[in-house]
């Protein structure tokens, strides 16, 4: 038996949580994958996986041992990683998620920066607002908006989205302005329907130092922040989105923000990848050049 071969398929399969999902990303036959696997658990003497038909979980053994795969197999990653990075610079492929209109506005105009930089990398974008998984997609960094759960990634904070209600003119003269939290029953609403689950998000306010949530009722409902503002601004409802994309138009006039003392406090945002050490030569670089221009942004400042 191959052992690193075999610890590195258990790790997959962990952090997959999934044989199916660890052979995809392993280019290997499920059956190949879950072999392996008994033929490690044979070869140690115990069990590391409980498995069921729709749950995966670490045995007591099998988190002994992930924590020590996971340390063995970052040390050779790192050995590798730095006798390839003193011999050439930062080489491979990098495939990179975030939200459409973070990447059209700050990564998207600073592309050609970036080739001059690091001409050996490919780097491959995906800009939606769905929700990516590393390890199913085989991405190797994504930017995501509020807490971070996921313990089994490291995540670099690059700035604060201030979230604002807001409102055409046209909407405004047609409807009026609520001046209360309370007094938005009688308004119309655009409602964004979340990828992840498939229903409109909450609506969130500070009220009394209090985070109100609610459910707004609307005739439209959205899943893409271009449309979401685009009926914004055509009047059909009032609309909850980031500063960083309603500046332009608030000071246009197009937008107006409504009810800004009942404002929620800032969500950060994040760029998040694998730990340090699994993470290739090519991630830490787009990395390291994505923390740099956001720095460089307003979006740093939580504007």
């Amino acid at each position: 038996m191959d052992k690193l071969q075999a610890m590195t398929i258990f790790a997959r399969v962990v952090e997959a949580q999934s044989f199916s999902k660890a052979a995809q990303t392993l280019s290997m036959p499920r059956s190949s994958v879950t072999t392996i696997i008994k033929s490690l658990e044979h070869h140690l003497g115990t069990t590391l996986l409980r498995r069921s038909t729709r749950t995966l979980s670490l045995t007591d053994a099998g988190n002994r041992y992930y924590a020590s795969c996971r340390a063995i197999l970052s040390d050779i990653q790192q050995a590798e990683g730095d006798l390839s990075e003193d011999a050439a610079a930062p080489r491979g492929r990098v495939r990179a998620d975030m939200p459409g209109v973070i990447g059209r506005a700050i990564v998207l105009p600073r592309l050609r920066e970036f080739e001059q930089r690091f001409p050996d990398i490919e780097l491959v974008l995906g800009l939606s607002d769905r929700p990516a998984d590393l390890i199913y997609d085989g991405i190797d960094c994504v930017i995501r908006s509020g807490e971070l759960a996921d313990s089994t990634l490291s995540a670099r904070q690059l700035g604060q989205l201030v979230w604002l209600t807001c409102a055409s003119p046209r909407y405004l003269k047609e409807h009026g302005e609520p001046e209360t939290v309370s007094g938005l029953s009688t308004h119309r609403a655009i409602n964004y329907i979340s990828n992840a689950t498939g229903r409109p998000l909450d609506w969130r306010f500070s009220v009394d130092g209090e985070t109100l949530t609610m459910t707004m009722q609307s005739r439209f409902a959205v899943n893409e922040t271009e449309a979401y503002l685009q009926c914004g601004l055509e009047g059909l409802g009032l609309i909850q989105l980031s500063k960083f994309v309603a500046l332009p138009y608030l000071k246009t006039g197009r937008l107006k923000e409504i009810l800004a003392h009942a404002r929620c406090s800032p969500v950060p945002i994040s760029l998040v990848y694998p730990h340090g050490r699994h993470a290739s030569g090519a991630t830490r670089a787009f990395v390291d050049w994505v923390v740099e221009i956001f720095e460089q942004n307003d979006i740093r400042r939580g504007t």
